[in-house]
């Protein structure tokens, strides 16, 4: 069943939500929508990609640890696979020039899809001033200050339990963050045996928290150590984990909020990428099946294929993409582990849940900015930076548009919100239309 849920997982959190709801509430009946709903709750709290972290919170649920290692891996490899073998063409073939133009399609038709994320989330969460306001804050906040993410979800999260505290009625949460739907008659398969009595695992205890504690730090972090002590702080490989290992816990807000985070690093920090490669590499994780955030296995196979030192560049590429991977999604299992039990005790709590509402606000304009970063180092071949008044304004030189790629993101756009386009087609359309200008000369 896991298989098929993530076969089935496009379209970025939203979209594999979406399945995991209409296979286990309204299908298989195995969770009831209050259950789900509060999962995903806890779930959005946490640094990482949040419906990686369902899946395992639910397996975690049906089948104790087991089933949340069965039900997280198997969520994850089918995307594996396929990033592993985009990677890899990538970086063999990504500068033969109809392959150049596929990806420069593929670029253009990403703007579009994470224009659209931004919509989409703000139609769901944003349904008051406050929380409009809370996400025009966290845009300037972060757009033209740099605060940093994890202050904007800490100051939302603050501001959503004042508020709740408060009586106010703007931030009280409206139900969730998951598709709607009453999934079906009669009690689900979990909730049925929790009225009769709650399974051990469920049971909030002290000493498995400690044991949990020990050996999932092991075995997230254990590759990093042997690395440190085998090649040292520089090498490329302790490089990724590392990198890797910190944005698994301190990138909050969901996979778009990540994603602003690790392009911003990749590209300027690190220079692993340059910024239209790191839109293909969301190219790849959009029309891929599994977590959005699973771009990290396309980053670090890049940095690792262009820094293999002895080793083969593919073989280099494969264990850097493999490496990233890991130290990204190895947490997400340790998180639910650890508070899960204790998550369960707190159904219904309003305070967590008005939380969890300022933290998403705060998201939409996070993502806005991640749009907006994209946009300016796609279409303009140089975007100057102006420090005024503490501030930097980044601002694009108007003659090094691309006009072809203007022309395919507007195209994009018009596609997915005026005539409701699907985002697989959307995206097969754009990269088939830039080989067509390709062929006909209309780009390099």
């Amino acid at each position: 069943m896991w298989v098929r849920v993530a076969a089935l997982s496009f379209g970025g959190p939203a979209g594999q939500i979406a399945v995991m709801h209409r296979i286990l509430v309204e299908e298989k009946r195995w969770i009831g929508e209050t259950r789900f709903l509060h999962a995903l709750n806890y779930c959005m709290l946490l640094p990482g990609p949040e419906a990686h972290q369902l899946a395992v919170y639910i397996g975690w649920l049906l089948h104790r640890t087991r089933g949340g290692i069965v039900a997280g891996t198997l969520f994850v490899l089918p995307g594996l696979i396929c990033l592993g073998v985009l990677s890899w063409i990538y970086a063999a073939f990504g500068n033969v020039g109809a392959v150049q133009a596929l990806f420069f399609g593929l670029k253009a038709a990403v703007l579009a899809v994470v224009l659209e994320a931004v919509v989409r989330v703000g139609r769901r969460v944003l349904k008051s001033r406050a929380m409009v306001a809370l996400a025009a804050l966290a845009f300037i906040g972060i757009f033209f200050f740099a605060v940093p993410f994890p202050v904007i979800i800490a100051v939302a999260a603050a501001i959503g339990f004042a508020g709740n505290a408060a009586g106010l009625e703007w931030f009280r949460a409206s139900g969730g963050h998951g598709p709607a739907g009453k999934g079906g008659e009669g009690p689900a398969a979990i909730d049925e045996a929790f009225a009769r009595e709650i399974p051990e695992h469920v049971r909030p205890s002290l000493p498995r928290l400690v044991k949990v504690a020990v050996i999932g730090l092991a075995v997230w972090l254990g590759p990093l150590l042997l690395l440190l002590a085998a090649v040292g702080p520089e090498n490329v490989f302790t490089t990724i984990a590392a990198f890797n290992a910190k944005m698994a816990v301190v990138t909050f807000g969901g996979a778009y909020a990540v994603l602003a985070y690790m392009a911003q690093q990749a590209v300027e920090n690190y220079h692993w990428l340059k910024p239209d490669e790191m839109l293909v590499g969301l190219g790849f994780a959009e029309t891929t099946p599994g977590p959005l955030i699973s771009v990290v296995q396309f980053v670090g196979f890049m940095a690792a294929f262009r820094d293999a030192g002895t080793l083969d560049p593919v073989l280099a590429g494969t264990l850097g993409g493999l490496l990233a991977k890991w130290t990204t999604f190895v947490p997400s299992f340790l998180w639910i582990f650890l508070g899960a039990p204790y998550i369960e005790a707190l159904q219904g709590n309003k305070a967590l849940t008005a939380a969890l509402s300022a933290i998403t606000a705060a998201v939409v304009g996070v993502i806005l900015n991640l749009a907006i970063w994209f946009a300016l180092h796609t279409l303009f071949g140089q975007v100057d930076a102006h420090r005024i008044y503490g501030m930097v304004l980044q601002i694009p030189v108007m003659t090094t548009l691309n006009v072809a790629s203007f022309v395919l993101s507007v195209a994009a756009m018009i596609a997915i919100f005026r005539f409701k386009v699907g985002m697989i087609p959307t995206l097969f359309a754009s990269s088939a239309a830039g080989i067509l200008l390709y062929l006909a000369g209309l780009v390099g």
